[in-house]
């Protein structure tokens, strides 16, 4: 059963979650292209800089799975205001960490907020919105991972480019204070979930979920995806400047690119799932993304218009990867227990992220004239998972079927 909004209410609430959804991501995306600035100002290695990006994502995941089992126990809007609140603060104490150990530390607090908030707000759109329009209102949220590309990273790195790297975190925290007042008055009560949830063992799910060897390849499908782009990932910013592949003012422009062509490909890439199928896209995407991602880590210095059509072709193909890799995993849940499946593969992709940055960074080295190097070895960890990606992408088996209960609601 569905609150009922007005019209109105509903774009608001909406407007909100994806206020949520950018403030979390910007969070997470800024840290990459801040590398070099944090590994000359704290004296630390690339592989301490990787660490640094994994702790956030190792939080997220470990928090995602924690909350798999407490979440439908609380109300929701008190409890995401409550998570909202922390992030935000957390966040502000990335801005004032004098070292790279409080850093560290103000990193792996904000992980834990923001990895919960991220299966919140999908929860929300499922509490609130009608079967019929809840598509569109989750495509209307998820439009705030093209934002944080094309707007939120090179904002961020503008102001850490004027003010200093804190400034960039800053901004975000002054960003949840506004955004959290608007949750405040937007997000309705909701706690008809808390009767279901009484007396159901909060580990019941979790043990129908993983006893699935189907539920597994799946998992094991998604660990691959993010790991084979997250190897490399991280590491543009460090590669392009520290080999004078870019000046650091043209550093923006990959994100502001990428995110560009993310932002208006998405739509198109999302019907060719439909009408080609989402296996045989994924596994197409998947190739074609090997060419982007070997020349990415060879880059030299070129003019620009050559590093942006390889790096847009980078996150594009991406991108490509991940629309109909997600539908086949949201396919391949039983759907009884398909909420639970989604959290535990939001903490699956969460840990293979961290995974991939913590590797990567041990992969790469640095020569006499503090160049980086082996960064190519970054992309053939990435095609060993991407090819791995390919292999499980043919044995996990999808479900057309819903179950016989939900049937008035998709009718409806």
């Amino acid at each position: 059963m569905h609150t009922t909004l007005t019209p109105r209410r509903e774009h608001w609430l909406l407007l909100t979650l994806a206020g949520i959804q950018f403030t979390h991501i910007v969070d997470f995306m800024i840290m990459m292209p801040l590398g070099p600035q944090l590994t000359a100002l704290f004296a630390i290695t690339d592989a301490e800089f990787g660490l640094l990006v994994s702790a956030y994502t190792f939080a997220a995941g470990a928090a995602g799975l924690l909350a798999a089992s407490f979440v439908d126990r609380f109300e929701r809007k008190r409890l995401l205001l409550w998570l909202y609140l922390m992030f935000g603060l957390t966040t502000l104490g990335c801005a004032w960490a004098p070292s790279y150990g409080w850093l560290m530390s103000a990193r792996i607090a904000a992980g834990v907020f923001g990895g919960i908030l991220s299966a919140m707000t999908q929860t929300i759109i499922g509490d609130v919105i009608p079967f019929n329009r809840r598509g569109r209102a989750t495509g209307f949220v998820m439009t705030a991972f093209a934002m944080a590309s094309v707007v939120g990273v090179p904002s961020g790195l503008f102001l850490a480019n004027h003010g200093g790297w804190h400034m960039s975190f800053l901004a975000i925290a002054v960003m949840c204070t506004l955004i959290g007042g608007m949750a405040l008055l937007s997000l309705p009560r909701l706690s008809a979930h808390m009767a279901q949830a009484r007396g159901q063992h909060v580990l019941f799910a979790i043990r129908e979920v993983l006893a699935d060897a189907n539920h597994r390849r799946a998992l094991y499908l998604s660990a691959a995806m993010m790991f084979a782009g997250f190897t490399i990932i991280p590491y543009i910013t460090i590669y392009t400047q520290a080999n004078h592949v870019l000046l650091p003012s043209e550093i923006p422009y990959i994100y502001l690119c990428g995110g560009v062509v993310t932002f208006f490909s998405s739509r198109w890439v999302g019907g060719l799932t439909d009408r080609i199928g989402k296996r045989l896209l994924f596994q197409r995407m998947v190739l074609l993304a090997m060419v982007p991602m070997t020349l990415t880590t060879l880059m030299q210095p070129m003019p620009l218009f050559w590093v942006l059509l390889i790096s847009t072709s980078f996150f594009f193909t991406m991108n490509g990867r991940m629309i109909p890799g997600m539908a086949l995993l949201t396919s391949a849940a039983v759907p009884q227990f398909r909420g639970t499946f989604m959290a535990l593969n939001g903490a699956v992709q969460s840990v293979s992220i961290g995974l991939a940055s913590w590797v990567g960074g041990m992969l790469i080295q640095r020569n006499d004239q503090g160049q980086v190097t082996h960064y190519w070895l970054c992309a053939l960890a990435g095609m060993a998972a991407s090819l791995l990606a390919y292999r499980l992408a043919s044995r996990v088996k999808v479900h057309t079927a819903e179950p016989a209960q939900a049937m008035p609601a998709e009718a409806g």
